[in-house]
């Protein structure tokens, strides 16, 4: 059997590593310009409340150059903050079924009670008016799915150990069908109401 030198195998392997190392450099590149363009708050035109720090940059810059009519209806009622003080609990249309919002205004969950969940139809924009609650966030391929996609509900629910947030009126939080949130979690030191807003914002495939 006819062996194969080693400087034929490197030679073999020396595409291939090109190619990994290519698509390292093009997608650290495409998270820089992300991260800078999410920085730039071109998007944000008079909203003065701030994205929190680890959205996926990737996927924001992409939903809204992809979308960016929706978006800006969303970020416009979001910036309305004497609206929201106002607001009472409810469904409130922003575009039709592309965008549209809820407010609530309820106690927090304990940890247990509150439940993971993801969408695939519709990207989540959520904000505290009023209070403080903790979410927590992860990719979805860390998750086990414990009741699967409803479409009707535009829900899937799991069991996930993921990043906890403390959310403030200082941000809001964006959450995409990549990754699963587990919301309405009391705050430590926070035992009062939440006044809440979730915007649902149409995802492009």
């Amino acid at each position: 059997m006819m062996k194969i030198s080693w400087s034929v195998k490197k030679c073999a392997l020396l595409p291939v590593l090109i190619f990994i190392s290519g698509s390292a450099v093009a997608q650290s590149d495409s998270v820089k310009q992300a991260n800078e363009w999410v920085k730039s708050k071109v998007w944000a035109k008079n909203l003065k409340i701030n994205v929190y720090p680890d959205v996926n940059s990737v996927e924001f810059e992409r939903q809204y150059n992809a979308n960016k009519e929706a978006w800006d209806k969303a970020f416009a009622f979001l910036a309305d903050k004497a609206k929201l003080d106002t607001l009472a609990p409810g469904m409130y249309p922003i575009d039709g079924r592309l965008v549209y919002a809820s407010i609530t205004d309820v106690p927090s969950k304990t940890d247990e009670a509150a439940k993971w969940e993801s969408h695939r139809k519709y990207i989540d924009l959520q904000y505290v008016i009023h209070g403080a609650e903790k979410m927590e966030v992860t990719p979805i391929a860390n998750a086990t799915v414990t009741e699967p996609y409803n479409e009707g509900k535009d829900a899937a629910h799991y069991t996930a150990d993921g990043k906890f947030y403390t959310a403030t009126p200082a941000e809001f939080y964006l959450f995409f069908p990549s990754e699963v949130h587990r919301p309405n979690m009391k705050a430590d030191g926070y035992a009062g109401k939440v006044k809440k807003l979730v915007i649902k914002i149409s995802y492009v495939q």
